[in-house]
């Protein structure tokens, strides 16, 4: 029985096909059309779905989205009912759309998929999922857990912004929520787009600002002070209550009211350049966000009785928060699908249908789900692309390219199945050493023009993962972080506040994958997880005798990361990398 779900008309939307117990594919639609979190119908990543699994549409069972639009109207017309005239130009802009598409999205969604219909054959079975249920699903299904405890933390859904479910079996039965306007993502994309950043979109850049803030200072201390005082009140289950005084998102178009942040913390909103104030407050956020995370955890761990846990929804990416209940012992171990935020509602949605329709609790999940391409198609870019490329053997390539790694080359990687949620795990992947000093600052600034502040993460053997890191777990999907082991430190010189100062301060024996708190969001790979990146790390290991690189997204600031050899051509010459490997290819520029 093959089931698809789809998410859409909100950001990040996907799509995602099952086949019984087996994930047959999953993309988000940005990669297809390189609209960065492109909300359209997801025609090309439905499309794709229905080709790798080499069916069509009449042979799908049943089309689930992924939330109750209906529902989630109810949450909005009350919201403008108690907002009045202040809510009134929010309400001019979005029920014009509601009232053409969003109320009827059951005919909405029908008429998109028609066009994948000849004539006489009959649609398929059009469902909706719960929002949350569908985060859930995509958590617990595909996880190895039969019982599981299941918390999801994000902006907001229908009604729901956090809760409390268990999976047992093929069953999910939801324990507590919290609901809107209390939100412990809308309270953390506030601070966002305070500090300069997009809301939906830029708060992982927050969680990487963060730690430049000084935790022991007074400033930062005051900051959590108010943000505790004036703007959420915690609960001893970690459920909040906002002071929606401090918001504009009931009644606006923006989540922060500026001006209250301004006149509470003494503080600009960032337009600019960063302060160190912007640094503590960031750091403040993170600190409060990762407290009411883990006060949530501890109430999951109660309510449930279960010894492991599954995360989902947007706030389940804070590898930070993540990491903080991984090291608390509340839970045996953590799951979170690597497509935690909306996109992944598509797979969740599907998934949480067939848990209704099925005992059957086994699932089959990798995160390479997404399109690969031929050599036939391969050979067509290349030639086409006017770049000088070899072809070589395995014996023989990922020595060489571990060589030119080790020389300090930074190379863009490239093979099989696209990767299914916002991290680059190895197949559309750029790589550089992680003991070169130059590769952070060439990479922010040259190749992916980005804040300079932002980490990189290290991609490393499994076996070799304990060497370097403490208290490290298996993390296949980069969302967790670890603090580098004393012995690689190096003695901190600098005292100043100063970003540049910082980042200028090389703090380790890998400064390329090392963060201004020594902590890494680490990726570990074994033979069975990615074969091709586990025998490039051994490679380097032997070439170096260290497994492990700096592993970053191939894409450049504000793209979608690439999905096709055309794609990828393109940012190869337009980011200035020093190779491409595409399967057995090594390309370099034509000069």
């Amino acid at each position: 029985m093959y089931i698809l779900g789809i998410s859409a008309y909100y950001h990040n939307s996907a799509a995602a096909l099952i086949k019984d117990g087996t994930v047959v594919a999953a993309a988000e639609e940005e990669r297809f059309t390189r609209i960065k979190f492109d909300s359209a119908f997801p025609h090309r990543a439905l499309t794709f779905c229905l080709a790798k699994a080499g069916i069509a549409l009449v042979d799908v069972e049943a089309v689930i989205y992924y939330e109750k639009p209906l529902l989630k109207f109810e949450r909005i017309a009350e919201n403008f009912d108690r907002t009045g005239i202040s809510g009134y130009k929010a309400f001019i802009k979005y029920m014009p759309l509601w009232s053409r598409q969003k109320l009827f999205m059951r005919s909405v969604i029908n008429n998109e998929i028609k066009q994948y219909l000849t004539k006489g054959q009959k649609l398929p079975k059009l469902a909706f999922s719960n929002h949350h249920l569908s985060h859930a699903a995509s958590a617990y299904y595909c996880s190895p857990y039969n019982k599981a405890a299941i918390l999801t933390i994000d902006g907001v859904g229908e009604w729901a912004t956090a809760s409390i479910a268990l999976g047992e079996r093929n069953k999910i039965t939801t324990l507590k929520e919290l609901h809107y306007p209390h939100s412990v993502g809308l309270l953390y994309s506030a601070f966002t787009q305070f500090l300069g950043f997009e809301v939906n979109g830029g708060e992982y850049k927050l969680m990487g600002l963060a730690p430049y803030g000084d935790k022991n200072s007074e400033e930062c201390k005051h900051f959590v002070i108010l943000i505790h005082e004036h703007i959420v009140t915690v609960n001893y289950d970690g459920s909040i209550k906002l002071n929606l005084q401090y918001f504009d998102f009931p009644k606006g178009f923006s989540s922060a009211n500026t001006k209250r942040f301004e006149k509470l913390f003494g503080v600009p909103a960032r337009v600019g350049e960063i302060t160190h104030s912007h640094c503590n407050l960031a750091l403040a956020i993170q600190l409060v966000l990762e407290d009411i995370v883990l006060i949530m955890a501890a109430t999951t761990r109660r309510l449930t009785g279960a010894e492991y846990l599954c995360m989902a929804g947007g706030v389940a990416l804070n590898c930070v928060a993540n990491s903080k209940i991984l090291q608390s012992g509340l839970f045996k171990d953590v799951f979170i699908q690597p497509a935690a935020g909306d996109a992944g509602g598509a797979l969740g949605a599907a998934l949480a249908y067939r848990g209704v329709m099925s005992e059957d609790r086994e699932v089959v999940f990798n995160p390479y789900l997404g399109p690969t391409y031929g050599e036939d198609k391969l050979l067509k870019a290349l030639q086409q692309s006017g770049l000088l490329y070899t072809e070589i053997p395995d014996d023989e390539l990922f020595a060489e390219v571990a060589k030119a790694l080790a020389e300090g080359k930074i190379i863009g990687f490239y093979n099989g199945g696209m990767e299914w949620g916002p991290r680059a795990l190895g197949n559309r992947s750029i790589l550089a050493d992680a003991r070169n000093p130059q590769a952070w600052n060439r990479l922010n600034q040259l190749i992916k023009q980005r804040e300079n502040f932002r980490p990189f993460a290290p991609v490393v053997l499994e076996s070799d993962a304990h060497l370097y890191f403490e208290g490290i777990r298996p993390s296949p999907y980069m969302l967790f972080t670890f603090p580098l082991k004393q012995e690689w430190r190096l003695p901190v010189i600098t005292a100043s506040t100063n970003i540049t100062d910082k980042l200028n301060q090389q703090r380790s024996q890998f400064p390329a994958i090392t963060h201004v708190d020594y902590s890494a969001r680490v990726q570990t790979v074994n033979a069975n997880q990615n074969p091709r990146l586990y025998q490039l790390l051994k490679a380097v290991k032997a070439e170096t005798g260290h497994g492990m690189l700096v592993n970053t997204s191939f894409n450049r600031n504000n793209e979608p990361i690439v999905c096709t050899p055309y794609d990828a051509i393109t940012c190869f010459k337009a980011a200035g990398l020093d190779m491409l490997v595409m399967e057995n290819y090594i390309v370099t520029a034509n000069k």
